[in-house]
């Protein structure tokens, strides 16, 4: 990790190979802070033995999007699944939109509500509209889920968002209440001052 912070690229270099997971996931991350690491090492990071390894690999895949990340989403450790589909989000590719749509399915998509959080809020990162059902059928999922849901809701520009929004405010989860409150409330303000800051007859 200092050798991240003082330029140490042979130090930093040699802890990919290190026998510990800790050292090797600190090592990404330095040789990342220092502008050297290579598509490569990400790769060969992602085929770890060691999950938080491969997790670490899948968040610095966010900002390259030429590096796949369909191992990573079949990953058997859920903290890498959950990486990867934010990594998705992050790269707000509609490309990614099918598979995202897959994981958070509540019953086909991944067992663990973290991947299928992590999913819906990649689709509401991404914004594309051929996302918007798999995030409205979030709502009937766990708390959480549903709080994300919600939340991901505000980027669409589509009547079935607004309803659906419309909808959690009778949720039995006060989070996803509120949620849905402050994004209406948004909404009502915007069509008043037209979404520009003076409102929509001009005199404003």
């Amino acid at each position: 990790m200092v050798a991240g912070h003082t330029g140490d690229r042979a130090t930093a270099g040699r802890g990919l190979t290190d026998p510990s997971p800790a050292v090797r996931e600190a090592a990404l991350g330095a040789l990342d802070r220092l502008g050297v690491l290579e598509n490569d090492g990400i790769v060969h990071a992602l085929e770890d033995t060691d999950p938080s390894v491969r997790r670490r690999a899948a968040e610095l895949a966010a900002t390259r999007p030429d590096i796949p990340l369909d191992q990573a989403l079949a990953d058997r450790a859920p903290m890498v699944v959950e990486m990867a589909a934010w990594a998705l989000g992050e790269r707000a590719g509609p490309a990614a939109v099918p598979v995202l749509v897959a994981l958070a399915d509540r019953f086909a998509g991944h067992r663990d509500p973290l991947c299928r959080e992590s999913a819906v809020a990649a689709l509401g990162a991404i914004g594309d509209p051929s996302g918007l059902d798999a995030v409205v059928a979030a709502l009937d999922d766990k708390p959480a889920i549903r709080r994300r849901a919600a939340a991901a809701l505000a980027a669409f520009d589509d009547l079935r968002a607004e309803t659906a929004l419309r909808s959690c405010l009778a949720d039995r989860d006060w989070q996803v209440r509120q949620i849905a409150e402050d994004l209406l409330s948004l909404e009502g303000e915007d069509t008043v001052t037209g979404g520009a800051g003076t409102s929509v007859d001009g005199n404003g």
